[in-house]
């Protein structure tokens, strides 16, 4: 064999070696493309959060304060329902009523409850050994929505007044517990509004129940404070 036949099949056989190579590398690469996943798409819009709750939600301003301290990247939903309680056999559990399902639809992104207020009438005492189970029906039905959302659970603020038919004493040694106990079992993030008002009764109208618009904005506070994680 001549110096130069060899040197043809040296040639072939570097070029034989070059392509396989080259080959080789792009169906890797053609399989890493297959097998990596395709990045989820940003969040577009702004973060829903729904405000779960009864009058103190419903018919006072802390919803809307906190808007306005969350800004324009969040958008605040009122689903405060009056008179409402967290159990089921009382006579208006928040459950039964249309804005619960006004609240599931609004496929919130973060949901904060604070009931326990109403359940704390004296006529309801005998239904809340099953608090916790029908806390626990509703705070389900938020957790099985497609939007996963967040839940917090905020402790009713404390009653001021033995005027009404809600007691301060029930308030302190049971729902707050129960509410407590609850939230620790499933779980799920507590904001203590209870413990944070202290003894400022001044936030509170002349019931010793509702707030005034000072209280509304300290409630607002508390979650805003909460949920910013600041």
């Amino acid at each position: 064999m001549t110096a130069k036949t060899k040197l043809t099949l040296i040639t072939i056989a570097v070029a034989i070696l070059v392509a396989s190579a080259m080959v080789t590398q792009t169906v890797k690469s053609i399989d890493t493309q297959k097998t990596t996943p395709p990045s989820p798409p940003p969040r577009s819009g702004p973060i829903q959060v729904a405000l779960v709750g009864d009058s103190i939600t419903g018919d006072y301003t802390y919803p809307s304060d906190l808007q306005e301290m969350l800004g324009d990247n969040y958008s605040v939903g009122n689903f405060g329902s009056s008179g409402s309680t967290v159990s089921l056999s009382s006579w208006k559990p928040y459950m039964d009523q249309p804005v619960f399902q006004s609240a599931l639809n609004f496929e919130p992104n973060i949901v904060v409850i604070m009931l326990g207020t109403n359940d704390d009438l004296q006529s309801l005492h005998q239904y809340n050994q099953t608090f916790q189970s029908d806390y626990a029906q509703l705070i389900c039905a938020f957790q099985k929505l497609a939007s996963k959302p967040q839940i917090w659970i905020a402790t009713s603020p404390p009653i001021f007044s033995n005027s009404t038919d809600l007691s301060p004493a029930y308030m302190q040694n049971t729902i707050i517990p129960l509410t407590e106990g609850l939230a620790i079992h499933m779980n799920l993030p507590i904001i203590n509004v209870n413990a944070a008002f202290g003894n400022q009764s001044s936030y509170f109208q002349s019931d010793g129940v509702h707030p005034n618009s000072q209280g509304s904005a300290f409630i607002a506070n508390q979650v805003y404070l909460a949920i910013t994680q600041k």
